[in-house]
This record gives structure tokens, C-alpha cells and sequence, in this order.
């Protein structure tokens, strides 16, 4: 560890300076206050000098004043009980006739967070607020915000927010933009204050000082236009109209502003009006243009054109040949232009598109041509008129014999067969030359799923998959369960040939393999193949569905919010800001206005998961029957809906749907109606203990609560079915079944989570809206694997009755926003 000495100030040049200091020649005590910030600047302790300095404030010389201002900022908050004495000359400098003595002592005013002296700077704030001159005005609004982050009370108490709010009417435009960046600093700490009241005078206001304010002006200005939702869409028309002059602004982030309005406003015009279409055409000139910048704000720009182009790729359709990559560009722009590319291409272009893709994929930066490679198997899968030229294209880049393009190439050509199967099925052969050369796990996954999928076709198959067998546990996961599975097929396919192949395989899988997701594949074929192999034809088999070119895009409500934040941090990094904003719990999550109002009501703050990628709007639970609030009112009475309880048993019979139970060996032995061939040879794998279920099973809400009192009776007998909660076309992919139940005394929700999207889900979490019985999660909600495509999992979450309570209308509804 590097320990840095901060350097000391010796005794002695304290002295010397404390003499200067106190001097009566004015050029003396300047060349003295340079000497103590000279000093401060470069870390020397000269804390000392404090009551020294300050004296020297009483002076009429602009240059020495601003030296001390600058010194007592630095040190006020160290020795607070010193800088009172500065009180009486902030007053006093509050009423110089000087407009920039009066506007340097408020400034200071707001840079000194002492809480000791913030009580006798109100009076000199209040009378700044109202001076004459407009600079001083100016300085003074922006105070007011750094005091009410050091002291909200005070602010509030002495009337200085409605004295903002009356600075908007001001005269000066660069008054009313301080006045509005303060208003909306002070909102975004307090979300619920609603101190930004927009309406169509204040707006009109706004708008008539946004042509004559500073550049930095134009940006609050244009960032709190974008908080305001039109009345209807001629107000929108003409809010566009006196805010598009903006788009053609020297400066980038006025420019990305401007479009940040455009962009939401927009939303409210309809399409069939002349003045949407040309609205259109202006928006594509300054965005280009932003990308002749240095390279870092065309990154940023580029960032923020990639939200914009999934949201209206009509903007810039007709612009494809800007975004080509140039030989010197950075390799972080190559890659969003590469990126922007595929999302702009279409059967008019996409010649154009792929003569350029393939000429990046013979660049020198390996990265590079591996995106390159892949963005033309998003063009096949995107403009299906293209995908034959697509092919072609890859196969040429294979013949390169160049590694890593050959087994982007084939990983692509999976993608392509998924999108349109039994249509180039004859490049397999050329595709199998290349089997030797895959040490990539994505590469060698992608050839085995094309091998077993297309087995029938290829002679050799259970060759080549036998040669990935040889050395199946020094593989990578993704390439073993791949293996599995491909294996599982060839077998169905070819029973007589491979039987052998394939138990070797699910004895490699469930036996000597320590991977639980390995493992329990696995055992899920074994089971099938054993019991029933018709059904495992038509689960391992079955038609799949084809891919598409949106798996890439940014989840709807998610692309809504960024829409809302272009030219902020949030555009860049994709994420919305409470993903990575400290102490972000107050900030409000906004929807464009064509988005609004869809009768989806969030009661609570964003909930601040650190991991949230993608939050889903909360789920309103349907009543049930009024379940819940039976559930939580005691009505003993069975709900209409659930119809006759199940008649009592002696126990529960499984049969053929016990495929981890007690059954499964009787199973085994008697004639599954499958052929002999895939029927003989296979062993039982080692089966789970049978659950007992020998205890009657009654009915109604008495068993729900245990209060029926007869011997025998289970715990929480009742449940009512599950009905779905959370629709797939909602969660984003995400299906949610459940119901209430209670069990052991414990109320508890029990859901079933099926993914129906194409990736991974992960880090689910789960939070409740106030409701009518203060329903609150009694602990985290525990989904302890990632959840794969089209896998469910059974979860149940234990619930208290002590959280916030609010009336609901209806009684019994529920509102939880799940997040992952």
C-alpha cells in the first residue's frame, strides 16, 4: 500500500503570512490571500489563517474578496464555529451596490454547507431573489437548491420555493432556466411534491425564454419540457414545432435534448398528419451530424440513435451509409455501428449491408469480425429475402479456413436453420469438413444441436457425435447438455443403431457428472425412454418454434423509460437510473404519453434492485372468488367458483405421472407400448423415495384454516387451482400461475414461474403495492437455479399481514411487480 504525506506548513511561513496578512497595503494583503490559496490548492494544511483571511473580506477589491469566498469555502466546514464571523460581511456584501459582489456573496452563501450559519443567510437569499439585477436573481435560484439539500425544512418554511415558482414569470430567460434547473433538482429529491406544476402558461413561458437563454439554459429548459404531457395533440404540434429551431444547435447535448422532446411528443401526433412526416425528415440531419464529432460523443451519440432507431427506424432508414464503419474508428463506435446497421437493414438495402459486412469480416481486430460474422446472420433472420445470399455469404467466410470466422459462421447457421428449417440443410456437408477445427464451447454446442437435429441426413452421425463423447467431462456445460440432447434424438431416430451410445451417454450424464442441471436432464430422458419412448418422440422431437430477429431489442416498457432519458447516463448504459444510481429509491420510472394511462397503477417507489434489468408492470390479482378475502376475512363458506371438493381417499395414485416416485419400478416391468428396440436394454435410474399420501384429503375454507378439528385431517388440506397471474405477453416472457393457501398458520402464496422467452432469467425478486390487508412478503423470494426457456418452477412465498394498508377497489385486489 502507497501511503502519500500531505506537505506541512513549517511555523514559520504561518508567521510570515499572518504578518501579510494583517498589512495595510492592499498589494501586500492580495500577493498574501494568492500565497494561503497557492498553498491550499496543493493540499498544505493553512487552516490556521482562517480568522485572518476572513478580515480580509472587508474590502472593496472585487479579485481579493473572490480569493477569500474561495478560501472560506474550503474551510468552513472544518471550523464552523469560525465561520460564523463571516456572517455580518455576507449581509453586508448582499446590499453592495456591485451586482457581482452581491451575486459572489450568495453564491458562497450556497457553497458553505455549515448548518450553524444556514439560518442567518435566509434574509440576504430573500432579498437577492427579488434584486434588481437579473444576474444576481439568477445566482440566487440556484442557491436555493443547494440549501434545500442541506436544509429542506428551512427552505419550505421561509416561502423560498414559491418565490422559484414566481421566478419562472421572470423577464430574464437565464433567470427562468436557474429558476426551473433549481425547481427540478428540488423534484427529483422529492418525487411526490409536485413543486414543476406544468401547465400551458407556464409552458408558454418556457418556451418564449428557451430562444434566448445560454446553451446550459436551453437544457433545463428542454429536460423539464420533456416532464410535461400535452393536453391533446395540437398543443404537442405546436410545443414540436417552436422546439425543433433547437435541433440544428452547436452544442450535442441541446441537440439531444431537443430530440429527447421530439421523440416523446411525437408519441401524441398522428401519423396521417403532414406535419408528423416532416417531423421525421428534420430529426435525421442533426443526428448525423452528431456522428462527425470526436469519437467519444459519437459513441454517445450512437448510443443514443440505437434506442431511437428501435423506436422509430423510419428516422433514419434512408441514412444507412453513415453508420459504415470507417478504418480509423475506435473499436468501441465499430461495434455500435455495427449494431445500428442490422437494425436499419431491409430488403431496399440489404445488398448494400451485406457487401459491407463481409468486407469487415476480413478485418485484422478479432472482435470485430466476429460481430461482423454474426450481424449477417441476423440479416438472414431479419429480411428473409436475404437470407439465401446470407448463406452464401457464410459459407464463402468458412472456406477462409480462418478459425474463430468459421465457428462464428457455424453458430450463426444454427440461428439460420432454427428461422428456416428443411430450406439449406445441403451445406451440412461443408459444415462437418469443419468439425475438427471447434474449440469454442458456443462453436462446438451449435455443430452438435445441428448434427442431432438433422441426424437423419447425415450418415455418419452417431460417429461424429461419439468422437464428442470421448472426452464428454473436460466439455463446458453448455456443450454436455447439447451433447445429451442430441444424442437423445439420433437415438429416436436410429433406435437399433445407437442404443448402446445413448446409455453410455445418460450414464456419463447421471452418475458421474456433479452438475445438477446435467443430471437432472438426464434423469428427465431416462425416464421418458423407459416409460413411455412414444412420449418422449413427441416431447424431444417436437416442431420448435422459429427464432426471430427481436430477441436482441430492449424490452418495450424498459426502451419507453430510456426514450425518456436521452442525452442522460440511462441512454449510454441501457439502463434505467435506478439501476445505478445510489439512494435512488424516490426515482420515478416515465413512460412516454401514447404509453400512459393504460390503467396500470404503481403505488410504491421503484423498488431499487440493484440487479433489475427489466421490471414488469405490477400484476393486478384476480379476485378468485374472492379467495383472498376470504382467506384473510375468516368467511368460512367455500368459494363458488372452486365447485365439489375431491371425494376422501385411502391414498394417492401417481401412476404413469410418478416419474420420480415409488411407481416408477412396476412401471418399468410391464409393456410400455413403445418398439422393442428403444423399450429393451433400459435400466431403471436410481428413484426417489415415494411420498406417502394416505391421509384424506377434505375440502373448503374449514380445512384451509385448520379448523375442521377431525383426526387425520392434513394441514391446510384446501387450495383452491392456480389461475395465471401474470399473462406471458405482460411479463415480457415470464408466466405467473398461483394461488393463496394457508398452511401450518402461515398464509402463503404458491406460484408456478414458467419462462417462455428465449434467454436465461435470473435474480427474481418480488414486491407488493399496498393493499386493503397489508399482504407483505414475509421474507426474499427463494428461486434457487436460473430459470431456462420453457422450464417451470414450482415457488412458494410465506406472507405477513403487517404491511402498509390501503382500501382497494375492489377489496380483495393484490397489485406486485415482479423483477429479475
Amino acid at each position: 500500500m502507497a501511503l502519500r504525506f500531505l506537505p506541512l506548513v513549517c511555523a514559520g511561513e504561518i508567521f510570515e503570512l499572518k504578518a501579510e496578512l494583517n498589512s495595510d497595503k492592499k498589494e501586500k494583503k492580495k500577493e498574501a490571500v494568492k500565497k494561503v490559496i497557492a498553498s491550499m490548492t496543493v493540499g498544505k494544511d493553512v487552516s490556521a489563517l482562517f480568522p485572518d483571511v476572513v478580515n480580509c473580506m472587508q474590502t472593496d477589491n472585487l479579485e481579493l474578496k473572490k480569493l477569500v469566498y474561495l478560501y472560506l469555502m474550503n474551510y468552513a466546514k472544518s471550523q464552523p464555529d469560525m465561520a460564523i464571523m463571516a456572517v455580518n460581511t455576507f449581509v453586508k456584501d448582499c446590499e453592495d451596490p456591485n451586482p457581482l459582489i452581491r451575486a459572489l456573496a450568495v453564491r458562497t452563501m450556497g457553497c458553505i454547507r455549515v448548518d450553524k450559519i444556514t439560518e442567518y443567510l435566509c434574509e440576504p437569499l430573500r432579498k437577492c431573489l427579488k434584486d434588481e439585477d437579473p444576474y444576481v436573481r439568477k445566482t440566487a435560484a440556484v442557491c436555493v437548491a443547494k440549501l434545500h439539500d442541506i436544509n429542506a425544512q428551512l427552505v419550505e418554511d421561509q416561502g423560498f420555493l414559491d418565490t422559484l415558482k414566481d421566478l419562472i414569470s421572470d423577464s430574464n430567460p437565464m433567470v427562468v432556466a436557474n429558476a426551473v434547473a433549481a425547481l427540478s433538482e428540488i423534484a427529483e429529491s422529492h418525487p411526490n411534491s409536485n413543486l414543476l406544476d406544468l401547465n400551458p402558461q407556464t409552458i408558454n413561458k418556457l418556451l418564449t425564454a428557451l430562444n434566448e437563454c445560454t446553451e446550459w439554459g436551453q437544457i433545463f429548459i428542454l429536460d423539464c419540457l420533456a416532464n410535461y404531457t400535452p393536453r391533446d395533440d395540437r398543443e404537442s404540434q405546436s410545443i414540436c414545432e417552436r422546439v425543433t429551431p433547437r435541433l440544428s444547435h452547436a452544442n450535442s447535448a441541446v441537440v439531444l435534448s431537443a430530440v429527447k422532446v421530439l421523440m416523446k411528443f411525437m408519441e401524441m401526433l398522428p401519423k396521417d398528419l403532414d406535419y408528423y412526416g416532416t417531423l421525421l425528415k428534420k430529426l435525421a440531419p442533426p443526428l448525423v451530424t452528431l456522428l462527425s464529432a470526436e469519437p467519444e460523443l459519437q459513441y454517445v451519440a450512437l448510443r443514443n440513435i440505437n434506442l431511437i432507431v428501435q423506436r422509430r427506424p423510419e428516422i433514419l432508414k434512408h441514412e444507412m451509409k453513415v453508420f459504415f464503419v470507417k478504418y480509423n474508428d475506435p473499436i468501441y463506435v465499430k461495434l455500435e455501428k455495427l449494431d445500428i446497421m442490422i437494425r436499419l437493414a431491409s430488403q431496399a438495402n440489404i445488398a448494400q449491408v451485406l457487401a459491407e459486412l463481409k468486407e469487415y469480416a476480413t478485418e485484422v481486430d478479432v472482435d470485430f469480425v466476429r460481430k461482423a460474422v454474426r450481424a449477417i446472420g441476423r440479416c438472414a433472420i431479419k429480411v428473409e429475402q436475404s437470407a439465401e445470399r446470407c448463406v452464401s455469404t457464410l459459407l464463402d467466410l468458412i472456406q477462409t479456413k480462418v478459425n474463430y470466422v468459421v465457428q462464428e459462421a457455424i453458430v450463426v447457421i444454427k440461428d439460420i436453420f432454427r428461422k428456416y428449417p428443411n430450406k439449406y440443410e445441403s451445406v451440412i456437408a461443408t459444415l462437418c469438413e469443419n468439425l475438427d477445427s471447434l474449440d469454442e464451447p458456443e462453436a462446438r454446442a451449435a455443430m452438435i444441436w445441428i448434427v442431432g437435429e438433422y441426424a437423419e441426413r447425415i450418415d455418419n452421425a452417431d460417429e461424429l457425435l461419439e468422437s464428442f463423447l470421448e472426452g464428454f467431462h473436460d466439455e463446458s456445460t453448455q456443450v454436455q447438455l447439447q451433447l445429451l440432447t442430441a444424442i437423445v434424438k439420433l437415438f429416436l431416430k436410429k433406435p437399433t443403431e445407437t442404443q448402446e451410445l445413448v446409455q453410455q451417454v445418460l450414464s456419463l450424464a447421471t452418475q458421474d457428472s456433479d452438475n445438477p442441471d446435467l443430471r437432472d436432464r438426464g434423469y428427465i430422458y431416462w425416464r421418458l425412454l423407459s416409460t413411455d419412448p412414444v412420449a418422449a418422440k413427441e416431447v424431444v422431437l417436437a416442431e420448435k418454434p422459429l427464432i426471430s430477429e427481436e430477441t436482441d431489442l430492449i424490452e418495450p416498457t424498459l426502451l419507453e423509460e430510456l426514450i425518456c432519458h436521452i442525452g442522460t447516463l440511462a441512454s449510454v448504459y441501457h439502463k434505467p437510473p435506478s439501476a445505478f444510481v445510489e439512494g435512488s429509491r424516490g426515482v420515478q420510472h416515465k413512460r412516454l404519453p401514447g404509453s400512459a394511462g393504460s390503467g396500470e397503477s404503481v403505488d410504491s417507489p421503484d423498488t431499487g434492485s440493484a440487479a433489475g434489468v427489466s421490471d414488469a408492470p405490477p400484476a393486478v390479482i384476480p379476485s378468485q372468488g374472492d379467495l383472498l378475502g376470504d382467506l384473510l376475512n375468516l368467511d368460512l363458506t367455500p368459494p363458488a367458483t372452486t365447485g365439489p371438493p375431491p371425494p376422501a381417499t385411502s391414498g394417492m395414485q401417481l401412476g404413469a405421472m410418478d416419474l420420480l416416485g415409488g411407481g416408477l419400478d412396476s412401471l418399468l416391468g410391464g409393456d410400455l407400448g413403445g418398439s422393442a428396440a428403444m423399450g429393451a436394454g433400459f435400466g431403471a435410474p436410481p428413484a426417489a423415495t415415494a411420498a406417502s399420501f394416505s391421509a384424506p384429503v377434505s375440502g373448503g375454507l374449514d380445512d384451509l384454516f385448520d379448523l375442521g378439528g377431525g383426526v387425520g385431517m392434513p394441514m391446510g388440506g384446501y387450495s383452491p387451482p392456480k389461475t395465471v397471474w401474470l399473462p406471458v405477453m405482460k411479463g415480457k416472457g415470464l408466466e405467473i400461475s398461483g394461488t393463496f393457501a394457508r398452511r401450518a398458520g402461515v398464509i402463503q402464496m404458491e406460484m408456478t414461474l414458467t419462462n417462455k422467452a428465449m434467454s436465461v432469467m435470473t435474480d427474481f425478486a418480488i414486491q407488493f403495492n399496498r393493499n386493503s390487508f397489508g399482504l407483505a412478503p414475509a421474507g426474499p423470494l427463494q428461486v434457487l437455479t436460473p430459470l431456462s426457456p420453457n422450464q417451470s418452477i414450482e415457488v412458494t412465498l410465506p406472507l405477513s399481514t403487517v404491511g402498509p394498508v390501503m382500501k382497494m377497489d375492489p377489496l380483495n385486489n393484490l397489485q406486485v411487480t415482479p423483477t429479475l
